[in-house]
């Protein structure tokens, strides 16, 4: 997993109005359309504004100005990895039109990599430059060995995925809050409800 200006490591769940629960940020990438679920779901990456701030917020890029069509290969980069993280996480297999959608942004080239003297890897190119070394990471993690540990919360009101970087492999939810957090509430009023009786 490419870790750029060191944002990778924050513990911070959120930043800039942006959820980085994940583990990887392609997988990241696929939580800016919130409430897949629902009838109504909602696009974080509404304008290129919004896409210039997630890859400032997820540590791809310093400065940032994309333009519309950035925002439309952001778009499908992010569905393209959400069909085909989704099917592996189920243990099915991806329609191809995923497949060949993401190796085709993977294929563009990507941003150019260089040490810092902080020691913290720096890439520099445009926004879709950015988004090419996005979708490169995506294929390494969709390819490789990682892939066995790509999750979809249990949560019935979440539908975001994640890398199970736990021990056991055994993580359930995107984060302990709010989905974790909800579930064991749930639980627990669950079992007095019937202990009561």
């Amino acid at each position: 997993m490419l870790i750029f200006d060191g944002m990778m490591d924050s513990a911070e769940e959120t930043r800039d109005g942006f959820s980085f629960r994940a583990g990887h940020a392609a997988l990241d990438l696929c939580a800016t359309l919130t409430g897949r679920a629902k009838p109504s779901p909602r696009d974080l990456l509404a304008s290129p504004r919004d896409l210039d701030r997630w890859l400032k917020a997820a540590g791809l890029a310093r400065a940032a100005s994309a333009a519309q069509s950035d925002l439309e290969i952001a778009r499908n980069l992010r569905e393209a990895v959400y069909a085909l993280a989704f099917a592996r996480a189920a243990g099915k297999r991806a329609a191809a039109g995923a497949r060949a959608e993401l190796n085709g942004l993977a294929e563009r080239p990507g941003a150019t990599l260089r040490l810092a003297e902080d020691g913290h890897l720096r890439a520099t190119g445009d926004t879709r430059a950015m988004l090419a070394t996005l979708a490169q990471d995506a294929v390494r993690l969709l390819g490789g060995p990682l892939s066995e540990r790509i999750r979809q919360c249990e949560s019935p009101t979440c539908s975001r995925l994640f890398l199970d970087n736990s021990r056991g492999g055994d993580r359930r939810w995107c984060s302990m809050s709010p989905c974790g957090n909800r579930a064991k509430v749930a639980e627990f009023r669950r079992r007095k409800r019937s202990g009561a009786r």
